[in-house]
C-alpha cells in the first residue's frame, strides 16, 4: 500500500470521512486564533470551564428533544454563558477572582450534565455527548461549524486590534475612554460559539484540546500575534488530519486521536521549537559558556 493511499484514500472513498475532515479544518482555523488570544490573556483554564460548562444545558436539551443538533446547541451555548456571566459577575461582587469562580462553576455545571444525563440517559449517551464523534458529523452538523469558523474569522478581523491592545494593556483603551468590556464580552460569546462547534465533533471534554494545545506549541515557533495564530492553526488543521487517519487505519476513537497528536505536537515543540524550547536554551547556554 503506497503512502498516497494511506493519506489520501480514505477521505475519496468515504462520505463520512470527507465530512469528518472538513469539519476539522473548519475547526482548526477558528481554534487557532481563539486558542492564541486565550493564552496571551492567560485565559487558558476558563477556556476549559467553559467547555465544560456547556454540558448541563446540552444534557438537557437532549432529555427534552433528543440528539437535535440545533437544541443541543443552543441549550449548551445558553449553559456556558450563563456560567460565564455568573463567574463574572461574582467576581465583581466579591473579592474573589474570576478565574476561581469559572472553575467553581464549571465543576457545579458538570456535575449537573452527567448527573442529568446518567438518570434520564444511557453510559453510551453520556459517552456520546462527554466525547463527541467527529465521523458522525452530518451536513447539519458540519454547516453548523463552518458557519460558526467562518463568523469567528470575520469578527476577530474586525476587531483584531483593540483584542490585541487589550490582550496587553487592558488600562489603554479606558485611558482613552473606550471601555474595553465590549471587547472582552465578544470574546466570550466567540469563544462559547468555537466550543459549541467543537462540542458537536469532539464533546464537551475534549473541545478544547484542539484550541489549547495548538496554541501553546505556537508559542515555541513563532513570536507575532498574527504569526501565533498562524502557526496554532496550521497545527489544528494538521492534528485533525492526521487524527483522523489515525481513527481510520488504527480503529481508534477519533477525538481523542485528534487531540493527542495536538499533544503530541505540543511536547515536539517544548523540545524542539526554535522560541524558549528546552533544545533553544540549551543551545544558549552552550554559547554563553563558549563566551
Amino acid at each position: 500500500m503506497t503512502l498516497t493511499t494511506l493519506l489520501i484514500q480514505p477521505f475519496a472513498e468515504f462520505g463520512f470521512m470527507r465530512r469528518a475532515l472538513v469539519a476539522t479544518l473548519a475547526l482548526g482555523l477558528s481554534c487557532g486564533p481563539m486558542g492564541t488570544l486565550l493564552v496571551l490573556r492567560r485565559m487558558s483554564l476558563v477556556g476549559d470551564a467553559i467547555a465544560h460548562a456547556l454540558l448541563p444545558g446540552a444534557a438537557l436539551a437532549f432529555i427534552a428533544f433528543g440528539f437535535s443538533l440545533w437544541a443541543m446547541s443552543i441549550g449548551g451555548f445558553i449553559a456556558a454563558m450563563l456560567v460565564a456571566g455568573m463567574a463574572g459577575l461574582v467576581s465583581r461582587l466579591t473579592p474573589q477572582r474570576e478565574d476561581a469562580s469559572f472553575a467553581a462553576f464549571y465543576l457545579i455545571a458538570l456535575a449537573a450534565g452527567v448527573m442529568i444525563i446518567s438518570t434520564r440517559g444511557s453510559s453510551v449517551d453520556l459517552m456520546h455527548v462527554l466525547f463527541g464523534s467527529v465521523l458522525a458529523v452530518d451536513d447539519a452538523s458540519l454547516y453548523l461549524i463552518a458557519g460558526i469558523s467562518s463568523v469567528s474569522l470575520l469578527l476577530l478581523a474586525l476587531v483584531y486590534r483593540p483584542l490585541v491592545v487589550e490582550c496587553f494593556d487592558p488600562g489603554f483603551l479606558r485611558s482613552l475612554g473606550r471601555a474595553g468590556g465590549w471587547v472582552h464580552g465578544l470574546f466570550l460569546v466567540l469563544l462559547v460559539l468555537n466550543l459549541v462547534g467543537g462540542f458537536q465533533a469532539l464533546g464537551t471534554l475534549m473541545a478544547v484540546g484542539l484550541m489549547m494545545l495548538p496554541a501553546t506549541a505556537a508559542r515555541f515557533w513563532a513570536s507575532e500575534v498574527w504569526s501565533l495564530a498562524a502557526v496554532a492553526s496550521l497545527i489544528a488543521v494538521v492534528s485533525g488530519w492526521g487524527g483522523l487517519l489515525l481513527s481510520f487505519h488504527m480503529q481508534w476513537p477519533s477525538g481523542p486521536a485528534i487531540v493527542l497528536l495536538a499533544g503530541a505536537a505540543y511536547l515536539l515543540s517544548l523540545l524542539v521549537g526554535r522560541r524558549d524550547s528546552l533544545l533553544s536554551r540549551l543551545r544558549g547556554r552552550r554559547a554563553h559558556r563558549e563566551l
